[in-house]
């Protein structure tokens, strides 16, 4: 990428992570443009959809949690280490006001950018699950895809009652007490 191309990526992905953080994630496209300083044609030429700006933005968190996924692997404690991973899914999939749906809506679409951005953190929650159940705290048939899609569905409840910050605690708390083996 050119020098200047590489600028505009860069403050479209600034731009854009403040007005999620400020709007959620439907802020209008134009008004990043514009917040930017360029054109709407720039920002589509850099992301052609919502979801590839979603995927830029949340790059970073996404390599957060890898790495520490990578991290727990190593655990002693299997299944604390699956469970510190999910509360960190729940935590980065409510980090701003609609990105818990999108994600969920991603789940059913393979070949959008927030699947694209999923598959490596299903492939290393699928490593901490197997551990899990290999150490026999987890039961055999609960799968990875059940397991993000309810940190997703935790998200987008306690994204609903903004007022009780203890929410999505709560209920991953009472999920996994249906999980033990």
């Amino acid at each position: 990428m050119r020098a200047d191309a590489r600028r505009n990526h860069e403050r479209l992905v600034r731009e854009a992570r403040a007005a999620f953080a400020e709007q959620g994630t439907d802020a209008s496209l134009e008004e990043i443009a514009r917040r930017a300083g360029l054109g709407i044609g720039t920002l589509y030429r850099h992301f052609p959809t919502r979801a590839d700006l979603l995927n830029a933005v949340f790059q970073e968190a996404v390599t957060a949690l890898l790495r520490r996924s990578r991290e727990l692997a190593e655990a002693e404690a299997p299944c604390g280490a699956l469970v510190e991973w999910l509360r960190m899914l729940i935590t980065h999939a409510s980090e701003y006001r609609g990105l818990a749906h999108a994600l969920m809506s991603a789940s059913y679409d393979r070949g959008s950018a927030l699947a694209r951005c999923s598959e490596p953190l299903r492939t290393a929650g699928e490593v901490l699950l197997a551990r899990a159940q290999e150490a026999g705290q987890v039961r055999a048939d609960v799968s990875i895809g059940d397991l993000m899609q309810l940190t997703k569905a935790i998200a987008l409840a306690a994204e609903q009652c903004p007022e009780d910050a203890e929410l999505a605690d709560r209920l991953l708390t009472l999920t996994l007490r249906g999980l033990k083996a």
